[in-house]
């Protein structure tokens, strides 16, 4: 749990006041100031270092270095800020839908919220992904800034999360557990040559009324109707949009791994329209 002190960091990290009430408005602003603020990238894959999950150095991270990260990172500390703010959070775990084809299990980590008797889906840590939390139990279009979404149940207890009609990831019920579920998936994503972290080297983040994305040296701005998109010149422009964009400094320009490849059909969520 996290302790007085790094909630607030945590909290001031985000642009957020700590909410009254665990209610749903509380959730919505936590959930879309922390999808403003905290990118989400797969730098430590190719960088590399040990990736942190399941305590709080993940939230330390985000917090005291004011970096980003995947999902098992992103919404992990997350959960861990919501229970100490007196949420009802759950992780579960879900398959990323890549074309047409689910990839394999345990590929992506989310939250759910229960308030008032309602669940919400709750995930920063997707790249295009809702910008407020969804409910669950409607199949009804639920519409913002970063698209059109529908959840929409497979079974008693399996759901699909769309965005723009497109399947997005499957989730399910299960609760995930911290200490024992996630060992095997991150060797996996660190080691194997088809693991979609190793394959893409990606930092990105939504603006107010965009989204920014830089993929290498390859910088993507997209600003209302506007889109721009330019390879920078040199390392020195690389790391100097890691600080302009994102907001974190590195000690030096983080290169592809091996694996990285351009393959549509491997393209991360964040890099699709």
């Amino acid at each position: 749990m996290l302790d007085a002190e790094l909630r607030a960091a945590y909290l001031e990290r985000i642009g957020a006041a700590r909410p009254e009430r665990a209610d749903a408005a509380a959730l919505r602003l936590l959930h879309e100031r922390h999808v403003l603020s905290v990118p989400f990238d797969t730098l430590d894959f190719h960088i590399p270092r040990e990736i942190f999950y399941k305590d709080l150095r993940v939230v330390e991270k985000i917090v005291h270095e004011r970096r980003g990260g995947v999902c098992g990172e992103t919404n992990t500390a997350f959960h861990f800020l919501l229970r100490s703010l007196g949420f009802a959070s759950t992780m579960h775990h879900g398959r990323v839908w890549f074309g047409d084809r689910l990839y394999a299990p345990y590929n992506h980590f989310l939250l759910s919220v229960d308030i008032d008797g309602q669940k919400w889906v709750v995930d920063v840590g997707f790249g295009k992904i809702s910008r407020y939390p969804l409910l669950r139990d409607t199949e009804e279009p639920q519409r913002n800034a970063h698209g059109v979404f529908q959840v929409r149940k497979v079974d008693a207890r399996t759901y699909d999360v769309f965005r723009n009609g497109k399947p997005q990831y499957r989730f399910y019920d299960d609760e995930v557990d911290l200490d024992v579920d996630l060992d095997q998936v991150v060797w996996w994503m660190r080691t194997s040559p088809q693991s979609p972290t190793l394959q893409n080297m990606i930092c990105s983040r939504p603006t107010e009324d965009g989204w920014v994305t830089l993929k290498d040296d390859v910088l993507t701005v997209v600003s209302g109707a506007g889109r721009e998109t330019g390879q920078l010149a040199g390392d020195a422009e690389v790391l100097a949009a890691y600080e302009k964009w994102f907001g974190f400094t590195l000690e030096r320009r983080p290169t592809p791994g091996p694996h990285a490849r351009t393959d549509p059909s491997r393209v991360m969520a964040v890099d699709q329209d």
